[in-house]
């Protein structure tokens, strides 16, 4: 389903110079069915208590769905895919360390992709389950 031949450097280098670089997401792992990325849990993710903010975690998931777009479609010059709708069930909290991210495909269309992404803290407790749906349209 994803385009493995594209490497973790080129995708990383992505996220050079926009949100994903300020909040620290790295793109660890990239198979045929799955990729993955980390976020620390620090002062840029955290919110006033203390705790990893949820709209952090959503960043994460709708970050690891956009990418996982662009791995699956024929052309990336031809096609992008655009966030429609992302929902967020924030399960358990962290307080630091990384959180990672797996995003897995649950439908692979040709003009629409939903993806299930689950995250977690250190200890592999679910922190986050999310479903994205992204369009996918030519550029202009």
């Amino acid at each position: 389903m994803f385009n493995t031949s594209i490497g973790l450097d080129d995708i990383n280098a992505l996220s050079r110079g926009n949100m994903i670089e300020h909040l620290g997401i790295e793109f660890t792992e990239i198979t045929a069915g799955y990729i993955k990325a980390k976020m620390p849990v620090d002062q840029r993710t955290k919110q006033p208590f203390g705790l990893l903010h949820g709209g952090a975690s959503v960043v994460l998931a709708e970050t690891l769905g956009s990418i996982a777009s662009a791995l699956a479609v024929s052309d990336m010059n031809l096609y992008k895919g655009v966030g429609v709708e992302i929902n967020a069930n924030h399960l358990k909290s962290a307080r630091g360390g990384y959180v990672t991210g797996i995003c897995v495909p649950l439908r692979i269309g040709k003009t629409l992709h939903v993806y299930d992404i689950k995250i977690y803290d250190e200890s592999e407790h679910l922190i986050c389950a999310s479903r994205l749906t992204v369009a996918i349209l030519k550029v202009d």
